[in-house]
């Protein structure tokens, strides 16, 4: 079952109504940002407009994932940020279901604005897999029971990022991959489920990166795109050989967008390539330098790209031909990245203050803006006709 769920999530391009009632992973299904639920909220504010609100224990900027009745986040507390939370909810009623906490092996230096709960955790039907800015990885069942733990700065000394670390692991085929980019020993591995072993690991160049890879199927055969400094370069998921290399794929934190025989990258703005069995043509269809992200990954949603830099500057394109259709200043810094769902598109400011657009419209024509008046840098989650917000005091479940 918990294959057939997964296959599920890599064929979503093909059936979007598959796996659509859940967000297991940053970015939700195949980590487009976008939701296929109707129905979901507009308006709301801090005191109203929510399903129900839970007080977190610390803050984090990881996203929250959801699968069935299941929401998780992950939290890191004390003066060096030492103490690590993984916290489960119900998603109807909000009750707290369990909170288990680990004792940080690896360094908790990093920038400011980040901290130990960077990495957002993936989720399946059976629990939860969170790991952390220190190289600590645990696995849960859905009951709160520990399956497996894992220190990996005490399996691999070197591995450091004096500016923290936040690259998300994500499910393949029953195996947990972990993106593991950094100054000392870099590596992607694959983990297997059961027990918390490698399965395989490939060396990768030791140089800091935040991406989190993308998942496409080629045949009979599963790929792991995952960008870094030096181009993109797509794995084989289950040996995690090299198959090719796209050297002007590049980047450092905000990821792209597959979408049918097209991937949109954050490089020079957004860029769209065509891709196919064997790689990415060399030869982009476009690019739209307007389209600045910063730290937000773009989402391609309704037949168009919508991205927000750091600073704020919203851009709309034409998916077809990046011909830029509007752009808006928005007000605030961004981190997180937008989502879309039901004929909307969100962009969540560091002070959780989202900006709601019509995706169709020709026009910068805000629905509303609402403010839940606590920071927040992380991305927000859509599932079950609602949006989860979880800012650096409380999770939200905004909507009906």
């Amino acid at each position: 079952m918990i294959r057939s769920l997964l296959v599920f999530t890599l064929t979503l391009a093909l059936t979007p109504a598959l796996f659509a009632a859940d967000w297991p992973q940053f970015r939700g299904p195949n980590a487009t940002g976008v939701s296929a639920d109707k129905n979901l909220p507009s308006v709301w504010s801090k005191d109203k407009g929510h399903k129900w609100k839970a007080t977190l224990p610390a803050r984090g900027v990881s996203s929250p994932v959801v699968v069935g009745d299941r929401v998780y986040v992950t939290c890191a507390s004390g003066i060096r940020g030492d103490r690590l939370h993984v916290l489960c909810f119900d998603a109807e009623t909000g009750k707290q279901l369990w909170h288990r906490q680990l004792q940080a092996t690896g360094s908790t230096a990093c920038h400011p604005k980040s901290g130990m709960a960077a990495n957002t955790p993936v989720a399946d039907e059976t629990g939860v897999y969170a790991l952390f800015g220190t190289g600590d990885m645990a696995a849960f069942d859905k009951d709160g029971t520990l399956r497996w733990y894992r220190s990996l700065v005490t399996d691999y000394p070197t591995v450091t990022n004096a500016v923290g670390m936040a690259a998300s692991p994500v499910l393949v085929a029953g195996k947990l991959i972990v993106p593991m980019d950094n100054a000392g020993e870099s590596f992607l591995a694959a983990v297997d489920t059961k027990y918390g072993k490698n399965v395989w690991k490939t060396e990768r160049p030791r140089e800091i990166n935040w991406t989190t890879p993308l998942v496409r199927q080629v045949g009979s055969t599963t790929e792991l795109l995952f960008a870094g400094p030096k181009g993109l370069t797509a794995y084989d998921s289950a040996t995690g050989s090299d198959r090719w290399t796209f050297k002007a794929g590049g980047g450092s934190i905000p990821i792209g967008v597959i979408d049918g025989d097209a991937i949109y990258l954050p490089v020079g703005g957004v860029t769209k390539f065509k891709i196919d069995d064997k790689g990415i043509s060399e030869k982009s269809e476009w690019a739209a330098k307007d389209m600045t992200t910063g730290y937000p990954s773009p989402v391609v949603y309704g037949g168009r790209v919508f991205t927000v830099g750091s600073q704020g500057l919203a851009v709309c394109a034409d998916a077809k031909t990046g011909k830029v259709i509007y752009k808006e200043r928005l007000k605030g810094i961004y981190s997180a990245s937008p989502v879309a769902g039901d004929e909307k598109v969100y962009f969540m400011n560091e002070l959780s203050v989202c900006t709601v657009l019509s995706a169709k419209a020709d026009e910068y024509e805000p629905l509303a803006t609402n403010d839940l008046g606590e920071a927040s840098l992380a991305t927000p989650a859509i599932a079950h006709g609602r949006v989860y917000v979880r800012t650096d005091k409380a999770l939200y479940a905004i909507g009906k």
